[in-house]
């Protein structure tokens, strides 16, 4: 888009690695009554995932089964009453390479069912998003930010899928792979099994204590990491203020300071993360010592296999990892279930009534509008317009003039439907607007506002935006009328150009003139205009001005005037102050009153003057 809102500081709007959901137990069971629509693949998945892992799990005692038979036709050689068969050997390693072949088979098909519905899920839910915010009052959005909003469908939704994905299939894998190396192990000795289990609390005894002094470093880097990106987008998005002002050493220390404190963070948090695996290496070293020394006891009594042993070795290892997994996916868990209580809470919201029950048809409206004691506030404690009263007939053109903080902008919110009005009404055509479904109601207004608004496609699109089924000789009849077509026609492809942030050779002045002609091609009955002058030259704002006068002829037109010079020929010019219309008239009539406009007008008159 070629204006389109910035981002926040990068990291800022993402999901933090300590961020955990305010009702864990609530957003995971919203999320696994989401996941309801895809229970037959789940099922599905999870029996596969289980048969790959039991396949996984019988390998190694098939495994120390050929060891046996190795170290006995050794014995039996040395002894010489026998000798190595291998014939059995080959066998055994075939039965154990078929097992494995069985299990890649099977995960790779519960890895493919898991990523298609977690796919699925993350499309789901995006789609459901965008649904949502078209149906979302305007009030949810001035109270929040852009990237806020932007994050539960980028963050929010990728940071569900990627945990979903990685999570699940872990969490079932590594409870089966535990279960099922904890019942081989105690079929191969119980007091070999007792003597693993030792390790166990020790290990969780010194990862408790490194977590506890780790998890402050993690959260301060991620606080810190936040403040360098935000600094850094601070800076490059106006590095030319910064040079102006000659800030360049200034910033380079604040940015210093807070990269040190970073640096040191990340140091310590790194540190501490980097001791988990050799303190785990060395409990289990120890406990292969323990069950080494118990199982050759064993073996020299007569009570255990030597390939037993080995067996047992590779289940020790085949144990402890899958419970060092099941800590990550309880992390990732929590990011799932924060990711899904941003996502879920922004479903919840309130949203506006599109329908009525008998809605009144605007085909045949004419674009009288009367506002009868309007009264209305953001909050209902807080009342910012206190009684509104006006008529506007068809194919006037009415100013709304007025200090900031007036209400101009909030009469033309009421006027849109963003906000209803808490007393009085507004009617066009004798119909309350609460009569009308808000999508038909607003069929019939036109806007060109300050800000312009172009999306990354070409001229022509930009253009056919205001009326999708419209012909390319419509599109180009519309630049006519709204006196762009010069300058389109000058550009590298013409009405094919396409526009996008590094679109620098259209200037804010033809970026409003393709705005004029979306709205002239729309063509609706009552017109809502916020001049957007101020940011252009005397010539190009003469031509903006020429292009709105051919939009709003025949037409019921609404301009918020912030040069009070523009709107001399206003049919109806409404003064507001303090959310409310002191004034009312035409510019003559108003000037004659020597009144507030008078001020207003001659107090521009005077700055002009002297900016002149």
């Amino acid at each position: 888009m070629s204006n389109a809102p910035k981002r926040g500081p990068m990291g800022r709007g993402q999901m933090g690695t300590g961020e955990k959901a305010k009702d864990f137990k609530g957003s995971i069971g919203k999320l696994l009554s989401f996941m309801k629509r895809y229970i037959v693949r789940f099922i599905i998945m999870i029996c596969f995932a289980i048969l790959g892992t039991i396949f996984n799990i019988l390998g190694p005692d098939i495994l120390g089964n050929a060891t046996t038979e190795l170290f006995n036709g050794l014995v039996a050689k040395i002894q010489g009453v026998g000798g190595i068969n291998y014939d059995k050997i080959v066998q055994i390693l075939l039965t154990l390479l078929g097992l494995y072949v069985m299990s890649a088979c099977f995960s790779f098909i519960q890895g493919f069912i898991m990523t298609g519905i977690s796919n699925d899920i993350s499309y789901s839910l995006r789609k459901e998003i965008s649904i949502k915010i078209n149906k979302m009052p305007m009030k949810y959005f001035e109270s929040r930010t852009v990237g806020e909003v932007l994050s539960r469908v980028t963050n929010d939704v990728d940071t569900l899928q990627m945990s979903l994905n990685q999570s699940v299939t872990q969490l079932i894998t590594s409870t089966t792979t535990i279960i099922g190396v904890f019942i081989m192990m105690l079929r191969i000795n119980v007091w070999m099994t007792l003597c693993a289990l030792l390790i166990l609390p020790i290990s969780a005894g010194l990862i408790g204590v490194v977590m506890k002094h780790s998890q402050k470093y993690f959260q301060q880097q991620q606080r810190f990491l936040g403040e360098v990106n935000g600094k850094v987008e601070e800076v490059y998005s106006g590095h030319n203020i910064v040079k102006v002002f000659n800030k360049e050493q200034s910033v380079v220390e604040d940015f210093e300071k807070t990269n040190a404190k970073l640096y040191e963070s990340a140091w310590k948090s790194q540190f501490f993360s980097g001791m988990m695996m050799p303190i785990m290496a060395f409990v289990g070293n120890l406990g292969y010592v323990m069950v080494a020394i118990l199982g050759g006891y064993l073996v020299m009594k007569g009570k255990l296999q030597v390939g037993k042993i080995q067996s047992f070795f590779q289940y020790i290892r085949n144990f402890t990892m899958p419970i060092q997994q099941i800590a990550q996916v309880g992390n990732m868990l929590q990011s799932t279930a924060a990711a899904a209580e941003r996502v879920f809470e922004f479903l919840a919201e309130e949203e506006e009534d599109q329908v009525v029950a008998n809605p009144v048809s605007v085909d045949n409206l004419e674009g009288n509008v009367t506002f009868e004691h309007v009264k209305f506030g953001y909050n209902p404690d807080k009342i910012i317009i206190n009684d509104f009263s006006a008529t506007v007939k068809e194919g006037q053109k009415v100013a709304i003039v007025g200090p900031t903080g007036a209400g101009k902008t909030t009469m033309i919110k009421l006027l849109m439907r963003f906000y209803d009005v808490n007393e009085g009404s507004i009617k066009v055509d004798g119909h309350d607007l609460r009569d009308f479904n808000r999508s038909e109601l607003r069929e019939m207004f036109g806007m060109v506002l300050q800000d312009t608004w172009l999306y990354n496609g070409s001229i022509m699109e930009n253009i056919r935006y205001g009326r999708l089924d419209a012909t390319d000789e419509e599109v180009m009849e519309a630049a006519k009328a709204a006196r762009a077509e010069h300058f389109i026609l000058t550009q590298p492809d013409g009405y094919h150009m396409i526009l996008d942030e590094e679109t620098s050779n259209i200037s804010q002045g033809q970026k409003q003139l393709l705005t004029i002609a979306r709205a002239i091609l729309a063509d609706p009955k009552i017109l809502i205009l916020d001049e957007a002058t101020s940011s252009v030259d005397t010539r190009t704002e003469v031509e903006i001005q020429k292009a709105m006068d051919t939009l709003m002829k025949g037409r019921t037109s609404f301009v918020i005037a912030h040069r009070l010079s523009t709107i001399r020929d206003a049919d109806l010019i409404l003064v507001m102050k303090d959310g409310d219309i002191i004034e009312q008239g035409t510019h003559e009539e108003l000037l004659a009153l020597g009144g507030f406009y008078e001020k207003l007008y001659n107090s521009q008159f005077e700055e002009g003057e002297e900016s002149a």
